[in-house]
Parts: structure tokens; sequence; C-alpha cells
């Protein structure tokens, strides 16, 4: 039989096995990066861009409506809303 704790412990030690750690992305891939988030932000062009997440990535498919290079971040347009996306949580763009 195992106590309540015990389990709970065992559940919370497995999450943090999961835990992964962001990518470093090479100067090339943040060119490529940075070169499709601008041509979508020019001709208001459908991309896809992937999300790091500690867990899971997530991708999402929208348009870049703004780019605020001091907050470093976009405003990105998906699926009838908008929300800002923080640069450095971008690992992948494509068009």
């Amino acid at each position: 039989m195992i106590m309540p704790e015990h389990k709970n412990r065992i559940l919370d030690d497995s999450l943090k096995e999961e835990v992964r750690s962001k990518p470093d992305l090479d100067p090339q891939a943040l060119a490529e990066i940075s070169q499709v988030l601008a041509q979508s932000l020019e001709d208001c062009s459908l991309i896809t861009i992937t999300l790091f997440g500690e867990y899971e990535d997530r991708s999402i498919h929208g348009i870049v409506m703004r780019v605020d290079r001091q907050l470093k971040q976009i405003k990105f347009h998906h699926d009838d809303d908008w929300e800002w996306i923080k640069l450095e949580e971008v690992i992948e763009a494509i068009t």
C-alpha cells in the first residue's frame, strides 16, 4: 500500500524528469526565423511558428501584425484573436 504523500512525491518527481530545456539556436536558424517573421509582417502571409514549452512545444498558425523591438515580442494574429509572443519563445518559423 502506498501512502498518499508518497504517491504525490512520485508524481512530482516524474513531472520534474519530463521538464525540457530550451534548445540553443544557431545564428543561421535565428536569421531564418527573423526572415519568416519579417516576410509575414510585410505581406500579411500566413506562417506557422513553434513556441518552446517546458513540457511540450506549441505550434500556431497566423500572421505577424506588429513587432516590438524594445520589448522583443511580436503581436501574432491567429484563430480570430491575437496575442503578444516573446521572441525568445520562438524556436521555429515556417511559411
